[in-house]
């Protein structure tokens, strides 16, 4: 009788402690989500700036371009990862359809494990090209040329946990009511 109680307690601390890696894990993709979408956001205000000063007041504020630049490569790469996450990437299920379903459960274990190389691959070179640059410095901001590589690490590293999550047959996709095709 003991040994239960026992038992339940700590299935009760392992349950405990997935819900907290559970909610650690989602505040993470929150937070990467809203860098993603802050990144855009600024994006189109910079470039919405920099034409309207070019075309109106003939001037260009001497960083735009760069920091345009800087940020469209955050958005890229960000977007990339969570692409992975909601399954919009392309894929030819009229194909794979006509397979069995043994073979595509196969098949998306496969891709998995691709996907996970793949963010393996940007969180090395990603890494590389990262600690290559930190002596570089951006002419017009100032910044180290660093910080437009660091994107990549970093979206490394959210595709491998997606990829993860995909391997285990868990559901990433956080907007499920997006129409396809639009």
């Amino acid at each position: 009788m003991i040994r239960t109680i026992k038992d339940k307690k700590t299935f009760s601390a392992r349950g405990d402690h997935m819900n907290f890696i559970k909610k650690v894990c989602l505040f993470i993709d929150a937070v990467f989500e809203k860098f993603t979408l802050l990144s855009l956001v600024l994006l189109i205000f910079v470039v919405t700036t920099q034409v309207m000063t070019r075309k109106l007041l003939n001037f260009v504020f001497f960083w735009s371009e760069e920091v345009t630049l800087l940020l469209l490569a955050w958005f890229a790469f960000m977007a990339i990862a969570i692409g992975f996450r909601e399954y919009i990437h392309l894929g030819i299920d009229s194909f794979t359809n006509l397979f069995p379903k043994r073979f595509n459960k196969v098949l998306d274990k496969i891709i998995s494990a691709s996907t996970f190389a793949f963010g393996l691959y940007l969180v090395i070179q990603g890494w590389d090209f990262t600690v290559l640059m930190m002596d570089s410095t951006l002419p017009a901001t100032k910044l180290p040329s660093s910080v437009t590589y660091a994107a990549m690490p970093i979206t490394g590293i959210m595709i491998c946990g997606y990829s993860i999550l995909h391997f285990l047959n868990i559901n990433t996709s956080r907007h499920q009511d997006v129409e396809e095709g639009m």
